[in-house]
This record gives C-alpha cells, structure tokens and sequence, in this order.
C-alpha cells in the first residue's frame, strides 16, 4: 500500500476545506492501493516559517518541524485540497511546503482545487511550479469544484456528484501509477 497524505490547505475561521478534504481522504481509503491520513493545516498550526537552516539541511530546531518532517517524510503520495484566494492558493499551504524539502522530493502530487466558477482553477495553475520546486510530480489529473458551496449540504457533508467522483477515481488511478514509479528513488 502506499501511504497518501491528504492536506487540507485553508485555515481562516469557517473554511469549508476540512469538508471537501474529508470526502476526497474517504474516496481514497476505499482504494485497497492507499492508506490514507488526512492532515488539516488548521489543526496542525505551522508558525509563519521560523527554522534557521535552510531545509534541505534537516536541522530544525523546532519540534513543530519535526512533527511536520515526520508526517511528510513517511507519505509516498499527497493529495494537496486548495481554495483559491486572490487567484492564488492559500498562503498556509505555502509556509507548510516551505518548511521542508526533501520530504516531499520523489512523490506524486494530485490536487483537488474548489472556489467559485473558476474552481480554483488559478490556484492550481500557481501551485504546480512550487511543487515541481520540491522535485515532486504534480498530476494533469485532478478534481476542479466549481461553485462548490452547492455540493455541501445542511449537515456539513460534501456529496460530489457524477463527474467529480469520476475525476477523483481518474486522479486516484495516476497517483497509484506514480507513486509506485517513484519509489524507488527515494
């Protein structure tokens, strides 16, 4: 099995990416390929990035990191759920990719992006460059949630429809692929 760790990226008070991370970890822990852990940067609380060694030397004086290293270091797949603020992704999601690097080095990347009519669509676009950064693969495939509000009911909970369920299966199907290939690098 390969370890896939879903990241909800959004933290503000009343972000809605716990919701939509918490059906795309579901969608992937029913795929006997993957175990799936779900990591919500809310929770998780990353200072604005305050180690002084650049990261790729591993000498983080913070037990924060070191957390944060841990639970990075031992996923063989992401699935990186981002909003899209000011056509870009959330500024916590950058601090949290900044905190590390060779963490991330050698590992697939899918992206499930929701916002209004575009998706987030834009925050994805921006996002891919900073991953392959970290020599990591960011998919073609992913899921893009227009105007997800509508797929989010009264108890919280979101229900994708037809189409989105496909393009998760389709992202799924790549991370697998990808996450096998790379493998052996690490």
């Amino acid at each position: 099995m390969l370890k896939l760790k879903v990241i909800s990226s959004t933290t503000r008070p009343g972000r809605k990416g716990p919701i939509i991370a918490k059906w795309i970890s579901a969608v992937a822990a029913a795929n006997p390929a993957f175990e799936v852990e779900l990591l919500d940067l809310g929770d998780i609380h990353l200072p604005l990035m305050d180690e002084p060694f650049h990261p790729r030397l591993k000498k983080y004086e913070h037990e924060h990191t070191r957390k944060w290293s841990t639970l990075i270091d031992e996923a063989d797949a992401f699935i990186f759920v981002t909003a899209e603020y000011n056509a870009c992704f959330p500024a916590p999601l950058k601090n949290a990719l900044d905190y590390l690097y060779t963490e991330w080095t050698n590992k697939p990347a899918g992206i499930v992006s929701y916002g209004g009519i575009s998706g987030g669509t834009r925050a994805t676009q921006l996002l891919k460059p900073v991953l392959t950064a970290f020599k990591m693969m960011p998919l073609p495939e992913g899921v893009v949630i227009s105007m997800f509000d509508r797929f989010i009911n009264d108890q919280e909970e979101f229900i994708a429809d037809e189409m989105l369920n496909k393009s998760a299966g389709f992202m799924l199907m790549e991370l697998e692929k990808w996450g096998n290939a790379l493998k052996p690098l690490r």
